[in-house]
């Protein structure tokens, strides 16, 4: 198989892993509380016995939540605007407000693009965040959402962006970094809403791009896409340093010898935007050459796992590839196959429903 191929299928699978790992613990506040739930170690293995969900998942499987349906919408509407001949994030904010309509139990012939909305699963409410179905359901009455959030939100649904622009130079990395930003805008306006999903666009493109990616390159791409954040938001010079203090700091916390939760809890819970980035910044470093102890670490603390762990999976599985991820994580994980099947159209550019 193709290498980048395999990265992207990489990077959506292993965002869906973290999500689906983190998904159980997410509202668990306090790591003592996981641990008494999990083990001593936390949550190491995907939940599939859904005690704590509503019975909407597939019997057997670790359902993901809203972090993976969105970021499935994004690569829905990123295909659905080549075919349709339209602009990417127009094509994309239609998807979201499609997603929304699943949300909320609404059905317009208006807004029947995306083939995902036709599979049980991505009309099961999985703990939408409030910010987006706000900012859509005002976008859907012909309103302009109006809030100063930088929920982790616009973050953690991006991944596909600079997956499908590092195909044949689709986009060159400027433009999957402008476009990351704007798609996470559309719900989330406090710069430090969409500012960090430029940065994960940047570090994603490069690394899906590096035929042997290390550490190293990994810290290199950071600060290059830092650089890039001053010349792409030239008005946002206090919000780009706020980032850059947090990336840099993830950096700084991985040779300290202190545990992975005491890291963490110096970089924030991953509520917000920035956070979120950090925190998988310094799980996908530090544990680099095992996904297993990133995965481990990206979710096993009180702050948003399931999206900590989402945009960490994100970003090492471009780094790693499909093939590298364990297998037991692929055996359990809910629509494994539509999300590989997603994975695959973007690697082509083209719409196939299964």
């Amino acid at each position: 198989m193709n290498t980048l191929q395999d990265r992207i299928r990489g990077s959506l699978i292993g965002g869906a892993i973290g999500d689906a790992l983190g998904y159980p613990v997410e509202f668990i506040s306090s790591y003592e509380g996981i641990q008494a739930h999990y083990g001593e170690r936390g949550i190491t293995r995907l939940d599939t016995r859904q005690h704590w969900l509503d019975g909407t998942g597939q019997a057997g499987k670790a359902v993901v939540s809203d972090d993976t349906q969105m970021t499935l919408y994004t690569a829905n509407g990123l295909l659905n605007a080549k075919k349709q001949n339209i602009s990417p994030k127009y094509g994309i904010c239609r998807a979201y407000i499609e997603w929304y309509l699943t949300q909320v139990g609404k059905k317009t012939p208006k807004y029947k693009d995306c083939w995902i909305t036709d599979i049980p699963e991505m009309n099961h409410r999985r703990a939408p965040g409030i910010t987006c179905i706000n900012s859509l359901d005002a976008i859907y009455r012909g309103k302009d959402p109006m809030n100063n959030s930088k929920g982790c939100g616009g973050v953690m649904r991006i991944a596909p962006i600079p997956l499908y622009a590092a195909v044949q130079d689709r986009m060159s990395i400027e433009e999957a970094d402008k476009l990351a930003g704007e798609a996470a805008e559309i719900t989330h306006q406090h710069p430090l809403g969409f500012i960090p999903a430029s940065l994960m666009s940047h570090i994603i493109y490069r690394l899906a791009l590096d035929s042997e990616p290390t550490q190293e390159s990994m810290k290199r791409y950071i600060m290059e896409g830092v650089e890039e954040l001053h010349k792409q938001y030239v008005t946002y010079h206090n919000d780009i340093e706020r980032m850059a203090e947090l990336a840099e700091q993830a950096i700084l916390l991985l040779d300290n010898g202190k545990s992975d939760l005491e890291n963490i809890s110096c970089l924030g819970e991953g509520w917000i935007g920035e956070e979120a980035l950090a925190i998988a910044l310094y799980c996908s470093l530090k544990h680099f050459d095992s996904f297993e102890e990133a995965m481990i670490a990206s979710v096993n603390h009180k702050g948003d796992s399931d999206s900590t762990g989402a945009v960490t999976g994100n970003i090492l599985g471009a780094a790693i590839g499909y093939a590298a991820i364990p297998q037991f994580y692929k055996d359990d994980l809910e629509m494994h196959d539509i999300i590989l099947h997603m994975a695959d159209g973007l690697y082509r550019g083209e719409i196939t429903t299964m």
